[in-house]
């Protein structure tokens, strides 16, 4: 039998890989990647107890008068005296009046407050409420639009090498990243563990992901752990100004702010690389965008760096292709289809975040609701089994035999976008595809239908078709656009058809956590392996390394591995301390 373990093994002890050089992954996958209310507090105190008795003695009374229509003796109003009732009748009959007077003054006083002249433009009709809801997730509503390429900026220490919005914003985006840290355990963990030796002692990192708090940790645990890091975003609208503020006057390169356009995209990626007294020898990718880039406009820099790490699957499907054409001169470490990456960012992230996105943008009610997921991966499926549980009617589109029968399974129907797309009330792509949702579509589509996408690139959806000059695009709230068709029809797109979860809301730290500790442990182990072990080609993670990664998370829960014994381990012919499951396993 198995005895229990009463404490979590020493995984970093034990991950030693062997000598043996793996092969190439080259199985392509088509799953799809990824990743406050305030509380009113009321009037307590001799404050509210000075409010309280300012009302007059006639008001008091009538609104005693008032009150006591609701109470039971109301019922019995019979057996009252009649002088009583009477004078009941009155106090009621002047709160009424007294009621009207006070509204006729209000909308006397509303009357004379100044006013612009003609209508009142729609994208200002959002209440401060809803506007205020985006603050947290960096809304550039309220900022300074102004591009930040026009203006010098300098850190604490003087450091003038980055480009964000506005750095005064460095301490605020510091809470940010504190707050992160406290739901990444596991990455500070193996930040502490790893600190003093500096595995990445003289690499430099350049990287191109989502830039929030819980990115910003990972950043700077590649800082910490002896690495050189140049930043860019991977995305226009999920950056965090603040979070950017705070690397920078961390000492962090970074050149993103959220809302850049596409050229701005671009400048931000050249200013990581064009840089004479620094190049780059590991690449950190979200999206291939960074990979393409330097591909393509500095080849021979391309050609001397250690390795690269994507975890999108948009940027796997990118390497595929430089692989196949013989094009990709340097190993790849493929962290989207590692398990912890496929399992729990792909699947418990986009679960619990997608709500977040649609709430904020839409405030639109779930239940009931006929939406149409387009894709059955690990995102597909996490946001299926969100929006089934708040009563929405889900359908599925799938090309994958597999995927269709397994969303069959689950209770979900399997159906063209053709067949249901003139009935549905909102779509949402998850395919990592491109012109999933096409001109057709929208034209078919019945008026208010909510169209977003939790993939990685706005591909999916075909936007090029919507900007013609038929259609008008009228901007209602941030990431919030009404496309109206000419006889009135309208169409409302969130994002400009982006990532939605890190555009319009955030994600939880914990799932990132692992996703994160998984990239820092891949590019230490491009850094330090031996010269041979990696050749040119696209590889994944080793299975030692999956388990490792999800044994620094089970602390948390306070969760106790069991030991196989001996006798075990040789019945199952593997080594009692892992890797447990073979490559090919599918969990």
């Amino acid at each position: 039998m198995a005895k229990e373990k009463n404490q979590t093994r020493g995984f970093w002890e034990d991950l030693v890989l062997t000598d043996e050089f793996p092969e190439p992954c080259t199985k392509q996958r088509t799953e799809q990647n990824e990743e406050a209310e305030d509380t009113a507090v009321g009037d307590t105190g001799e404050g509210a107890k000075d409010r309280a008795v300012k009302c007059s003695p006639t008001l008091l009374r009538m609104l005693k008068a008032a009150e006591s229509r609701w109470t039971p003796q109301t019922h019995h109003r019979n057996k009252a005296a009649p002088s009583e009732m009477g004078l009941k009748e009155t106090e009621a009959e002047a709160l009424k009046t007294y009621m009207q007077i006070q509204l006729s003054d209000q909308q006397e006083e509303f009357n004379k407050l100044p006013t612009k002249a003609g209508p009142r433009p729609l994208s200002h009709s959002v209440s401060q409420l809803s506007a205020d809801s985006f603050s947290s997730v960096g809304s550039v509503s309220s900022e300074d639009e102004s591009s930040p390429q026009d203006k010098l900026q300098k850190t604490s220490n003087g450091l003038s090498d980055f480009c964000i919005k506005n750095i005064k914003q460095a301490d605020f985006g510091r809470k940010e990243i504190d707050i992160a840290q406290q739901g990444m355990p596991a990455l500070m963990i193996l930040r502490k563990r790893a600190g003093e030796e500096k595995p990445l002692a003289g690499a430099k990192v350049v990287g191109c992901t989502h830039i929030t708090a819980q990115t910003a940790v990972l950043i700077e645990t590649l800082a910490a752990l002896g690495a050189q890091c140049r930043w860019a975003a991977c995305n226009i609208f999920s950056t965090q100004n603040t979070v950017a503020a705070a690397l920078a006057e961390g000492g962090i390169s970074v050149f993103a702010w959220r809302g850049e356009s596409e050229d701005d995209f671009w400048w931000c990626i050249d200013q990581c690389v064009a840089i004479d007294s620094w190049e780059p020898n590991l690449i950190l990718d979200d999206g291939g965008d960074l990979t393409h880039w330097i591909y393509k406009k500095y080849p021979n820099l391309f050609g001397k760096l250690k390795g690269i790490v994507e975890e999108s699957v948009t940027g796997i499907y990118r390497l595929y292709q430089l692989s196949k054409a013989s094009k990709l001169c340097v190993p790849a470490m493929n962290v989207n289809d590692s398990v912890t990456k496929q399992k729990f960012d792909n699947l418990y992230c986009c679960k619990e975040s997608i709500l977040d996105g649609l709430k904020r943008t839409t405030d639109v009610m779930l239940g009931g609701k006929q939406v149409v997921v387009c894709g059955y991966g690990e995102v597909g499926k996490g946001c299926c089994a969100a929006l089934k549980g708040l009563g929405a009617v889900i359908y599925v589109t799938e090309v994958d035999p597999i995927c269709a029968l397994q969303a069959c399974m689950d209770g979900l129907r399997v159906i063209t976008l053709s067949e249901v797309i003139r009935h549905t009330d909102m779509v949402i792509t998850c395919t990592g595809n491109k012109n999933v949702i096409t001109r057709e579509h929208f034209d078919r589509m019945r008026s208010g239908c909510v169209v977003c996408n939790m993939g990685h690139s706005n591909t999916e959806i075909d936007l090029a078709s919507l900007r013609t000059t038929e259609l008008k695009w009228h901007r209602v709230r941030p990431h919030v656009d009404h496309i109206i068709w000419p006889d009135g029809k309208q169409v409302v797109l969130l994002a400009e058809g982006r990532l939605l979860n890190l555009s319009c809301s955030t994600v939880p730290s914990f799932v990132l956590s692992v996703t994160a500790v998984t990239q820092a442990l891949a590019l230490i182990e491009l850094y330090n392996a031996p010269a041979g072990r990696y050749k040119q080609g696209v590889y994944l993670l080793p299975k030692k390394m999956d388990e490792y990664v999800a044994g620094l998370h089970l602390p948390i829960f306070d969760a106790h591995l069991t030991d196989l014994t001996d006798e075990q381990a040789q019945y199952l012919g593997i080594s009692k301390h892992g890797p447990f499951k073979p490559n090919y396993y599918r969990y």
